[in-house]
Order: C-alpha cells, then structure tokens, then sequence
C-alpha cells in the first residue's frame, strides 16, 4: 500500500499580488500567519522553481515504474489560471511535465537490453461530459466500458503505435489544435477540458534463438495517465455567460465529484465496504483505478497565492489535503500466454515433485533409524 504523493506549486505572483498575499510558504508547509490553517505537503514548490524540479520530485519515479510494469497517473489540479497546463505541457525554453516523461521513459527504454518494447500513446478530452478522442478527431461521445481483461477502458479510442519522443510529441501537438479552449476574464486561452495523455507500454523478455526455450512468454502491459485538468471556476470571476457558462458547469460538476471521491476514499469509505461515486463523472470513472486502485499516482496541486483568490486556493488546499490520506495498491501488470502458463505450471510441478522427493527421502531416513533402534531394543 502506497498512498497519493501530494506536491503543491504556487504561480509567480505580480508585485503588488506579493504585498498583499496573506499566504507564507515555509519549507513544505502552506499558511496564513496568525491562523489556525496550516497546510503541509510532501512538496511545495515556491514561484522561482522550474518545472523540472516539479518533474523529478515524484513523476520521474512513477515513469520508471511504469517501465516495469507499474501503472501510474500524474495529474494537475486547481482553479482556472493556476498554472496546470504550464506544468504539465510547459514551453520550448522550460519543458512540461509531460514532454519531460515521454523523454524520460524512451532513455529508460533504451537501457534496457533485456527486455523488448512496444509503446503506444492515445490522447483524449473530456468536454461537457463528452469523451472525444484527440488523434481522431471525428471520434466523437466514445464510451467507457469495462472487462475483465482490459479493466476500464474507453472504446474506439485510437492508439498509435510510436517509435521516438520527436512522434509522440508531434501527434500531440496535434491533438492540442483540436482540444477545446476559449477566452475567458481570467485566462485569454483557457482550458474547457480535461485532457488524458496515456502511454501504454508493453515489454517481455529478450530473447534469441539459442535461449527461446528457456524464456517466458510473459508480457507486462502497464499504462502510464498525465492529465491536464481543466480548472474550477467562479462565473462571477471568468465573466463566463452562454457556451462558457456551459462549459464551466460541467468542469465544477466533474471536479466537484473528483473532490467527493477523493473525500470518500480518505475517509476510508471503500474499504469498509461504503459508496464510492467513480461513476458519476466520466474523469473519475476513466480515472478510478488511480484513486485507490492498482497504480502509482501523485497529484500537483497549482495554486496562486494572491489575495483575490484566497478562497479558492484555500478550497484547492483542502482537496490536496485529502489525498494525502488516500491509499493505492500498485503491481506489476503480467499477462501470460498459453505458452508461458504452461512453462510456469510445468516449473511449479518441478519443484514441488522436488520438494516431494526430498520429503519422502527424509521420512524413509527416519524410518530406517527407528527400524535400526528397534532391531536392537530387540
């Protein structure tokens, strides 16, 4: 059991925002002095930090572990303006979160001489409640199913199979032209979705000629999410009316049940056998086996610490507290063929015809001494 790895990453302020800011930032800690709030994280980052640093506090290691099999999930929440997509997509002088990971999991890849690799990337939104695939952008309203095999997964959505950073970059960049964005008075290109970036990275082992019959047909499948959350809103603050409007009610509604499924699980509800609402949005139900499920996951919280917004950073605290309470239990994703199964079963009675010999042999030892000690009580 590993629980969700908060980190907390405040925007650069303006010089008057920093005058009156009633938020002090001292070592991993968040509060306002003189009152009782104090919130304390497993970072936080001040406004001179680099994405980078943001990058190798959690997210390199969840990469790295998704090499080997491990599912993770990296996601960036806060209100509208905080500063998510400049994180996760970053700029060409200071790169995102997400850039950084898919550079990041081909040079492990690369090292990797025992193991062979298949990497597949799909990029999705969730816009009014509507999942539409990025790469093909006339795939639109796909929906989520669930199997035995595949776990939760959404139906038609396209994977291209990829070869280097440079290609899935660009089938990125592509589906960025084709994500929803839109004015509003807070953010002159705001996000008004939520964006899935997903690598799914197949590998098994190695193997030449001379060796095949000693290798194992197993093949680990792990997927690795980066999400780009769209932010919470207040219409009074964006200016919002018609198709923004719109557009921010399904973002709070969506965010609002993340909020109540993060509450739920840090108070333990699933595990005593309560109700949890993955359900009622299709983020968290795309997202529900990173929230207390089988995957690493580490949520960077994007905060502004200026005056005006005080309530609002304050609400997005609460929720990163929360998380920080909230347990997964991650491991290694193996699929084994008919090949491999039969070779495991076939090693598996190997060592247990061993174990048997090796049992019988010392029970006939003993029956032999204790034959001996009666020939001579005899």
């Amino acid at each position: 059991m590993e629980r969700i790895h908060v980190a907390v990453r405040a925007r650069p302020l303006s010089a008057e925002d920093t005058k009156s800011t009633p938020w002090r930032i001292s070592g991993n800690s968040i509060l306002i002095p003189n009152y009782s709030n104090k919130f304390e994280f497993d970072r936080v980052f001040g406004e001179a930090c680099k994405t980078e640093e943001v990058y190798r506090s959690k997210t390199k290691e969840i990469v790295t572990a998704a090499v080997r099999g491990f599912n993770g999930t990296v996601f960036a929440y806060g209100q509208t303006n905080s500063g998510k997509t400049h994180t996760m997509r970053g700029t060409a002088n200071e790169p995102g979160v997400i850039p950084l990971a898919v550079h990041d999991l081909f040079h492990i890849i690369q090292q990797d001489v025992d193991r062979e690799f298949l990497l597949r990337m799909s990029y999705m939104e969730i816009y009014n409640e509507d999942i539409n695939d990025l790469l093909a952008p006339e795939h639109r309203k796909l929906q989520i199913h669930e199997s035995t095999e595949r776990g939760i997964y959404v139906a038609g959505l396209r994977e291209e199979i990829v070869a280097s950073p440079q290609q899935v970059l660009d089938l990125m960049q592509f589906g960025e032209s084709h994500r929803h964005i839109g004015e509003t008075n807070m953010n002159l290109y705001s996000s008004r979705s939520h964006t899935i970036f997903r690598m799914i990275i197949e590998s098994r082992d190695r193997t030449g000629d001379d060796d095949s019959s000693n290798s194992c047909d197993a093949v680990r499948v792990s997927v690795l999410n980066l999400v780009d959350l769209a932010g919470s809103e207040r219409a009074a603050k964006t200016g919002a009316e018609g198709v923004r409007l719109k557009e921010g009610s399904h973002i709070n509604k969506s965010l609002m049940t993340l909020g109540t499924v993060i509450k739920k699980l840090s108070e333990g509800a699933e595990s005593q056998g309560g109700h949890v609402p993955y359900r009622d949005s299709k983020l968290t139900r795309i997202l529900q086996p990173a929230l207390g499920g089988n995957a690493n996951t580490a949520i960077i919280c994007n905060i502004t610490l200026a005056q005006v917004h005080a309530d609002e950073t304050k609400s997005s605290l609460q929720f990163a507290s929360r998380a920080l309470r909230v347990t997964n239990c991650a491991h290694v994703n193996e699929i084994l063929t008919d090949a491999a199964l039969l070779k495991r079963q076939k090693k598996e009675i190997e060592e247990l015809r061993e174990k048997l010999q090796g049992s019988q042999s010392e029970h006939l030892g003993k029956g032999d001494s204790q034959s001996s000690k009666h020939i001579i009580t005899v």
